[in-house]
């Protein structure tokens, strides 16, 4: 723990890209506990950090910190920038940026402290796992900045379970510093943090608890706010029919005035102390409901799964898919999960009224597939959200609908798919999916980039509908959720069993 208070937050703080608010009236301290700051996609958590780092500055209010405060940090995204770079000169920035460039020997004291081979720091950091580069930069912005607060921006991005788990014992037990983490990821958010802020609209939310409590806690408030508004709006109403009865009988009796005038004072109070409620974007995240007109949605018999270069990564005897099902797919990094995905999309072909019967892979006739891909690297970002979302069959008009309940303004409909935000260019996938009207889902990696609430949209419609799928996902609750088999890559065969905690604690 730093020997000295570590004093960082916000005063009635405003930020605007233009006249576009992200955030306004925003108040909080940080205290010496690991916080969370929880908010849905585009509430403004990213651009708030970058202005309690100083990247930007506010538009209104203040940044409260203490004198001479070293803040650490490390941001959603790996810069690019760092790939031809050794990973000794990208962990020796950490060490430049607090005028302790020529303590090169703290980079050995590290690599053995972190575990990893000191050959690793000579490799280029390009050639390390994205999770492993992510790790490097936590472990350079913790250790060797020394910081008096550290920040992450969704620090389990692109980290498998093992690395997951690393983290976790780093930011518990390695890492005895205040900390700010944003992060969708909700069973990192239990394990890790004690504090919670929620960021809306309706400014900061504080509670001096766990993610789950707090969440509960605040639902709770908001549900009290929108029973006492809905008394309030019903005694207004009450109070306003009595002052139109006044007002008439005054006609005739004009002292009557003075209990019409009363009535209005009453009114005007109760205005003046309204309960302000808190309503949700609506935004919801859809799956088509569509259902196969059999048993067996997807038969695999004899598939081998092969990476690029060929070297076979699970030999898969007999498989079967029934209508409906829900496959979790769990396997060590490099396993092959990801590949068995894409190759099965590959071997999909909507054309065909019948597979042939010795193919490794057959799907029934009726089915019709999409294929989420962590990546979206195939998402035209230069073309307008709305041209992207309208497909074949749909018309504009339910285009735009459709665009609306997902939460995109129609002011932005024409905007290029480059500007949204990682999480709503998930959100425009998986609209665009439903519009397809798939029955078969091969999602990878889905809650990457998907908010709480988005995530809790996607378990619903997952339990709610008659779709098959299979999916991969490092979210242990949303696995645990949203799956009704699990299917481990054990030595490159499929073993079928029976929950996924026994797996999630071997990668501990």
């Amino acid at each position: 723990m730093p020997a000295r208070q570590a004093v960082l937050g916000m005063e009635h703080a405003s930020f605007f890209y233009g006249s576009a608010k992200i955030f306004e009236d925003v108040s909080f301290l940080l205290d010496d506990a690991r916080t969370a700051l929880v908010g849905e996609n585009g509430a403004g958590k990213s651009t708030l950090l970058k202005c309690l780092t100083g990247a930007l500055e506010l538009n209104g209010g203040q940044i409260v910190r203490s004198r001479g405060l070293r803040v650490g940090s490390v941001p959603q995204d790996v810069p690019a920038e760092l790939a031809p770079l050794t990973v000794r000169e990208v962990l020796q920035r950490s060490l430049e940026r607090i005028g302790q460039g020529d303590d090169w020997w703290r980079l050995d004291v590290l690599a053995e402290e972190i575990g990893i081979a000191p050959e690793t720091l000579d490799r280029e950091f390009g050639e390390l796992s994205g999770g492993w580069q992510r790790l490097m930069l936590i472990a350079g912005a913790a250790k060797l900045e020394e910081p008096d607060i550290l920040i992450l921006d969704e620090p389990t991005n692109h980290l498998d379970l093992a690395n997951i788990n690393t983290l976790e014992r780093w930011l518990t037990e390695e890492f005895e510093i205040p900390m700010l983490i944003v992060s969708h990821d909700r069973e990192i958010l239990d394990r890790v943090t004690q504090r919670t802020l929620f960021l809306r609209s309706d400014g900061v939310h504080a509670f001096k608890t766990r993610f789950s409590v707090a969440r509960e806690e605040l639902l709770r408030r908001d549900a009290t706010a929108a029973a006492r508004a809905k008394l309030e709006e019903k005694e207004i109403r009450r109070l306003e029919q009595a002052a139109a009865r006044y007002k008439v009988w005054a006609v005739k009796n004009p002292d009557l005035n003075k209990r019409k005038n009363a009535v209005g004072t009453r009114i005007a109070r109760i205005e003046a102390d309204r309960t302000q409620t808190y309503v949700a974007r609506d935004r919801r995240l859809e799956l088509s409901d569509g259902d196969i007109d059999a048993r067996v949605a997807l038969r695999l018999a004899n598939l081998d799964v092969k990476t690029p270069d060929s070297r076979k990564l699970i030999a898969i005897d007999r498989l079967t898919v029934a209508a409906g099902d829900r496959i979790a797919l769990l396997g060590v990094n490099g396993s092959g999960k990801s590949t068995l995905l894409s190759a099965l999309a590959a071997a999909y072909d909507p054309e065909r009224e019948h597979y042939d019967g010795q193919a490794p892979v057959r799907f029934n006739p009726s089915c019709r597939l999409v294929y989420f891909d962590q990546t979206m690297q195939d998402l035209p970002v230069k073309s307008t959200i709305l041209d992207f979302a309208a497909t074949e069959g749909t018309t504009e008009k339910e285009a735009i609908r459709m665009l609306a309940q997902a939460g995109f303004a129609f002011a932005r409909l024409k905007e290029p798919i480059g500007v949204l935000s990682h999480g709503e260019r998930a959100r425009l996938v998986f609209l665009k999916m439903k519009l397809l009207r798939p029955n078969f889902y091969l999602l990878d990696e889905p809650t990457n980039h998907l908010d709480i609430e988005g995530q809790e949209d996607l378990e619903e419609q997952l339990e709610r509908s008659d779709v098959s799928c299979l999916f991969v996902s490092h979210d242990r609750f949303f696995t645990r959720t949203a799956a009704t088999r699990f299917l481990e890559i054990r030595r490159g065969r499929l073993v079928e069993i029976d929950d996924p905690d026994a797996f999630f604690d071997a990668q501990a």
